[in-house]
């Protein structure tokens, strides 16, 4: 471990492409050096070494039989600790920024194949009819069994407007689905907003980048334009996360200034921290602090953050802060359960690793790793119900809950979100359109931002 591990000033969206988060801890080989080497086992890690180089079928290089190596050590700890190649850790970069070539989806690895966390929307993989949950099973005539994820993704990203034809099993249905994708530069707008009706703004944040937190800002601001907001819907779902400084921004656009909203623990003195609505905490370099140019009403509206199975990591630190400072009321179905950070240290080749170094817990102390965020009310995605989703506790070897043992332990039991649905047949939900369709949870949480319109005004 001669390379040095630098600080790590830049976090991204992983392979799992969002379902992360990253601080910027420090990191360094004298840190590293001091744990006692395991001899016998590297004495069996070089005589396995030696009997590859000598007795394989084919010559492999060394650097391809070390970074294996490498790759095989971190996947082994959990979901989300991988070796990043050269290639990889620059796309990483690149997806920061919410901008990058590919069909739009988040993946994670499960038996072998790779599974569909996210489609992203308004991308190839979205329009297409990819599934939360859905294994891709081949890219084009190539079988993904014995793939690595990080091979299976760099098939599927590639030049814009080349195709690749994935080869998709479904949970219910009997043959396999095939799907032709042309693939596209991806960019993600993180933030939109528009006015529901008047008085009430709707506001979606689709991941957490390096300038979400100021765009949420910059759209508070227009909604705003239209005279004061009576109340804001903010639509988490399917938000696989990112950028821990854009989560901690974005709560602290609705939380008083140094309010506590999120911490970590883990085994180093720097894992241990308290993240605040302060500008230390949510702004990188020297910009000037977009909080200045808040809406005067941003912190007293009343407000309903909508969730489901997709929320995520980033999503979760949000949702949290705001449930549990009783900021806004959290409505919708449990949420994915990402409840662990990573860091992204970078090797002086240009190759990284992203390593699991803490957990987070929300203002309250609460861990949600693989245990998720349960609203306050539960709404389902329609008026029959919610289909199951992947969640944090369905992936194998997902790091433990410290706060609740049993947490994720009932992967195929009951599942949160599958409580008794809305049966308020009598309220007929707004109508509103959200991905191509008519949104039942978005009818729902202005329902309830209404009815405490009314409570209100009866003071």
């Amino acid at each position: 471990m001669r390379n040095k591990l630098q600080k790590v000033g830049l976090v991204m969206t992983g392979v799992f492409a969002g379902v992360l988060i990253s601080l910027n801890f420090s990191a360094n080989a004298d840190r590293v050096s001091q744990a006692q080497l395991p001899v016998e086992e590297l004495r069996a890690f070089a005589d396995v070494f030696n009997a590859i180089k000598q007795g394989y079928v084919e010559p492999v290089e060394d650097k391809s039989l070390i970074n294996h190596a490498i790759s095989g050590m971190l996947s082994g700890l959990d979901p989300h600790s991988a070796y990043l190649d050269a290639e990889a850790y620059k796309e990483l970069q690149v997806g920061t920024h919410g901008e990058f070539g590919g069909l739009g989806i988040e993946v994670g690895m499960e038996d072998g194949f790779v599974k569909v966390i996210s489609p992203i929307e308004d991308t190839p993989a979205f329009r297409a009819g990819v599934k939360t949950g859905d294994l891709i099973v081949k890219l084009d005539d190539t079988p993904v069994k014995g793939m690595n994820l990080n091979d299976a993704v760099k098939r599927m990203r590639g030049k814009p407007k080349t195709d690749i034809t994935l080869t998709i099993a479904r949970k219910g249905e009997q043959k396999p689905i095939i799907v032709k994708l042309t693939r596209e530069v991806i960019k993600v707008q993180s933030v939109k907003s528009k006015a529901i009706e008047p008085g009430y703004g709707y506001l979606r944040v689709a991941q957490f980048q390096e300038n979400t937190a100021q765009s949420v800002v910059e759209q508070l601001g227009k909604l705003s334009k239209g005279g004061d907001l009576k109340g804001l819907v903010l639509d988490l779902r399917n938000d696989p996360g990112g950028l821990l400084h854009g989560a901690v921004g974005v709560a602290a656009a609705f939380l008083p200034p140094s309010t506590l909203v999120v911490s970590t623990d883990g085994r180093t003195e720097d894992a241990k921290r308290e993240y605040r609505a302060s500008a230390e905490d949510y702004l990188r370099g020297t910009r000037e602090d977009f909080l200045k140019s808040l809406p005067a009403d941003a912190r007293k509206v009343p407000m309903v953050v909508l969730v489901n199975g997709g929320s995520a990591s980033a999503s979760e630190i949000v949702a949290g802060a705001l449930q549990d400072h009783h900021r806004a009321v959290v409505m919708g179905t449990q949420t994915f359960g990402k409840g662990s950070v990573q860091t992204i240290l970078p090797l002086n080749n240009s190759t990284a690793i992203k390593l699991t170094t803490a957990r987070y817990y929300t203002p309250s102390g609460r861990s949600i790793q693989a245990k998720g965020i349960e609203p306050d009310i539960v709404v389902d995605e329609t008026a029959n119900g919610s289909s199951r989703r992947l969640r944090e506790a369905d992936l194998d070897g997902h790091l433990g809950n410290d706060k609740d043992p049993e947490a994720g332990k009932a992967k195929n039991g009951a599942d949160a979100s599958k409580q008794q649905p809305n049966d308020d047949e009598a309220a007929s939900p707004h109508r509103f359109e959200f991905a191509g369709k008519d949104d039942y949870q978005l009818g729902q949480a202005l329902n309830l931002l209404k009815g405490l319109q009314i409570v209100q005004n009866k003071k």
